[in-house]
């Protein structure tokens, strides 16, 4: 009896765990994944088959489902996994706006850890970086893989990156900057260095040495160089002679690991 009365705790509770976000239910690697509109934007939240202590999560910046190994390893652990759509605003004020309105739907409403680690792809560095430099006591750690730091390198290809084009010219837009007060605005991660290092966010890079698409010299390693010079902590984890792709690790332990471990200080 003991045994049936657990069993249907467990149903329960699993049930209610996967209710308590309302939308359109489909399958995420074997994973309950829920879509729903917030703010008027498009967002997930994939489910674990039992919650971590404490509903643990990784927010995903872009490019949701795109090398998922991460992602489906914490699964694994019980974290959740959430996205929101803030494409075409490249990490801007506006941006930052969707975030802070969707943590606190995710945190009052439906008991998310207040601390969830942030993970970014490409263009995604800039919302995750620019976001933690913002709040960081909502940061436990930042996984930022092959990350764009700078919108003068990319989108706007002012370095040796190519860009320019309709990017560009969405990026200012977003930021509400003209060509000629970019070369001045503080707006990017390479310019929130200071604020990332004060916070002591465990920080882990991943980068292909052959990046043309987004420079390591150019972002990462700019980061890297100026948050370790403030006493903030930084890992960076280097791939010889690959490119901006494949983004990750594969098996993503050292990744997995990473956050493990920073959130185990939380």
């Amino acid at each position: 009896m003991r045994l049936i009365l657990c069993l249907l705790t467990l149903i329960a509770t699993t049930a209610l765990q996967a209710a308590d976000l309302s939308g359109k239910e489909s399958q995420f690697h074997g994973f309950r994944q829920i879509d729903f509109k917030h703010a008027g934007r498009n967002a997930k939240v994939v489910f674990p088959k039992e919650s971590a202590k404490g509903k643990p999560w990784i927010w995903r910046a872009r490019f949701f489902g795109h090398e998922p190994q991460t992602d489906t390893e914490l699964l694994k652990r019980g974290w959740h996994v959430a996205y929101i759509d803030v494409g075409g605003l490249y990490g801007a004020p506006k941006a930052l706006a969707v975030w802070d309105d969707f943590y606190q739907h995710l945190t009052t409403e439906h008991g998310f850890h207040k601390k969830p680690a942030l993970e970014g792809m490409s263009r995604g560095g800039l919302p995750i970086f620019n976001w933690a430099a913002a709040n960081p006591e909502k940061v436990r750690a930042i996984y930022a893989d092959a990350p764009v730091c700078d919108i003068r390198c990319w989108p706007g290809g002012k370095g040796t990156a190519s860009g320019g084009g309709r990017n560009w010219t969405e990026c200012l837009r977003a930021y509400e900057l003209t060509e000629e007060e970019s070369v001045e605005a503080k707006v990017s991660p390479i310019h929130k260095t200071d604020a990332l290092a004060k916070s002591g966010i465990p920080i882990l890079f991943v980068v292909g040495d052959a990046d043309k698409v987004v420079p390591v010299k150019e972002n990462t390693a700019i980061m890297e160089k100026a948050i370790k010079a403030a006493g903030g902590k930084v890992k960076v984890l280097h791939k010889p002679g690959v490119g901006h792709h494949p983004h990750s690790l594969n098996p993503p332990t050292e990744i997995v690991e990473f956050i493990l471990n920073a959130s185990a200080t939380q």
